[in-house]
């Protein structure tokens, strides 16, 4: 069996590392699994970049002038399409399309025509409505009928809202073709059901993180910022820090808060600290793993104010090295908790926020023994077994069906 994973990067960003470790896990069962993408650069064996033409910024430049966010990037994707060609597989596995680098439109036409499987992971929203990978901020549910009048327009296209008509090309596009649907949060599979792609298959399958690298790791993180004994560490992480990420949530903490509460956000950069005040530590944005792990090691409390949220690898990553986790109650943030590791507030009760932020580091209520025995269930290797799995169901069907 031959699977072709498509997305926008392979190895780097979340669903790049996702798309990695599936392909690891596949090779170890004798599955040929390849990886299409086109930002950046892989050494993967079975890694294509599938860029070309115009760099994907000008291409993002003609979504937001032409408001065709999702149907551009010919030349890339008749390139795509020249790949899928000569690898000929069995399973295409689709993840981030909307990175301005494909044009829907033509790569589920040429899936559906070859009468190839589909499994499309499902990381936010776009894949069921006009433009918006989120929309629980604006509070639209326009979506579950038909899009149009987009709050969130001006944020995809300058000139001209074509939500609808977006909307209407996926549902064509998808209509006919021989999908399953996978999200890494129940909470997403509930929206799934209530668009118009609920009547297909929906699986759940939650994401997994390296248990080899986020694990308690000592160093002297808490030296290196100035905390001191008797002062709590609040760790924040991100790496788009906005309102939707809750940003402006903790500044309205670290305003709060008396100071024996340090706010250390990782994830920023220089736009970001002349949003902050003093008192917040500034950590620019780090690739580095281990030391990654070092600062939610050394934190008291994960702090996650997200808004709009599938499912937050931040939250897991805190967990399996130990530490407890505060989120607001958002998409699938919650699901990763339980009452021996953490806490959920209402979005936007910064009463309830302080309250279980004051609780929480002088009561001590979560073990880091507890918070590990729970990361447990985010080993990565068992996670993305389960794709391996359902590539095997999937196959067998059709060789059953064929033989019929």
């Amino acid at each position: 069996m031959r699977v072709v994973q498509i997305n926008s990067t392979c190895g780097t960003g979340s669903t790049g590392r996702i798309c990695l470790s599936v392909s690891l896990a596949s090779e170890q069962t004798g599955i040929d699994n390849h990886i299409a993408y086109s930002i950046g650069h892989s050494d993967h064996p079975r890694a294509h970049s599938f860029r070309a033409g115009l760099p994907t910024r000008w291409q993002a430049l003609f979504s937001r002038v032409l408001g065709n966010y999702g149907f551009n990037s010919r030349a890339a994707t008749r390139r795509l399409l020249r790949l899928l060609d000569s690898l000929s597989p069995d399973i295409v596995h689709l993840h981030n399309l909307h990175s301005h680098d494909c044009h829907v439109g033509k790569l589920l036409a040429y899936l559906k025509r070859r009468g190839i499987k589909v499994i499309w992971t499902f990381h936010d929203c776009w894949a069921y409505t006009g433009y918006c990978p989120h929309y629980d901020m604006v509070g639209c549910t326009a979506w579950q009928t038909e899009c149009g009048n987009c709050p969130q327009r001006r944020a995809y296209s300058w000139f001209f809202d074509r939500s609808r008509l977006l909307q209407r090309r996926k549902r064509r596009a998808l209509t006919g073709l021989d999908l399953t649907v996978v999200t890494p949060s129940r909470w997403l599979a509930d929206q799934v059901r209530q668009s118009f792609l609920g009547d297909r298959p929906i699986h759940v399958i939650h994401n997994g993180i390296d248990l080899s690298v986020f694990r308690p790791t000592e160093s002297d993180v808490r030296a290196r910022l100035g905390i001191g004994e008797g002062q709590y560490m609040l760790l924040a992480v991100a790496f788009d820090w906005d309102r939707r990420k809750g940003l402006d949530v903790l500044i309205r903490l670290a305003e709060t808060l008396p100071d024996t509460y340090r706010l250390v956000l990782v994830g920023t950069d220089d736009r970001v600290d002349r949003l902050l005040p003093p008192s917040v530590i500034s950590v620019h944005r780090t690739h580095d793993a281990a030391e990654l792990a070092a600062y939610y090691s050394s934190a008291d409390l994960l702090v996650n104010p997200t808004r709009e949220e599938n499912y937050p690898t931040v939250n897991m990553e805190a967990l399996a090295c130990g530490t407890p986790v505060l989120t607001f109650r958002t998409g699938g943030s919650p699901e990763i908790l339980d009452e021996t590791c953490g806490s959920v507030v209402a979005c936007d009760d910064m009463d309830a926020l302080v309250d279980e932020i004051t609780r929480i580091c002088s009561d001590r209520p979560y073990s880091r023994e507890a918070c590990l025995e729970r990361a447990r269930a985010f080993d990565q290797n068992e996670r993305f077994k389960e794709y391996v799995q359902l590539y095997e169901r999937i196959n067998a069907a059709r060789a059953e069906r064929d033989r019929a």
